[in-house]
């Protein structure tokens, strides 16, 4: 147990200097960064995540940009760690073997392969309503 509170108690009026200068001592200390300080601290360290990022694609060196020339035309998985894969390169293409032991040149194509059309997405017009299907699924449970 400590006598200090017990000292103050039995010194009475004489302790009251030294209970405001207890006082004074922790008004001094800084305060907790309010909404904004926390809300500009996140996009500071967003700001940095996106410079860094970027900042790694223009190095040289970094694995991020495809090789000029090198295209990949088509790829089929033939197995559980085999693929064959058409590869352009140079305006030539290429029928490869790709597995885990390495890659091999199979053949090379006379023409060129035709290019599929690009993906799209479903026409939402099209598509039936939802409520309408629910009302009919829950129609054949009864």
């Amino acid at each position: 147990m400590s006598l200090s509170p017990l000292l103050l108690l039995a010194a009475g009026p004489a302790a009251a200097p030294l209970t405001q200068h207890a006082q004074q001592v922790g008004s001094q200390a800084p305060s907790s960064p309010g909404l904004f300080g926390a809300v500009f601290a996140l996009l500071l360290v967003l700001a940095l995540i996106v410079g860094l990022g970027w900042l790694l694609k223009r190095m040289p060196g970094s694995g991020f940009r495809p090789a000029a020339g090198l295209k990949l035309v088509a790829s089929l998985q033939v197995g559980a760690k085999e693929r064959v894969v058409v590869v352009d390169v140079g305006g030539q293409q290429l029928l490869l073997g790709v597995s885990a032991g390495g890659i091999s040149a199979l053949h090379r194509l006379d023409e060129a392969l035709p290019t599929p059309p690009p993906p799209s997405l479903p026409d939402l017009k099209k598509l039936p309503d939802f409520a309408q299907l629910l009302a009919q699924k829950l129609r054949k449970d009864r």
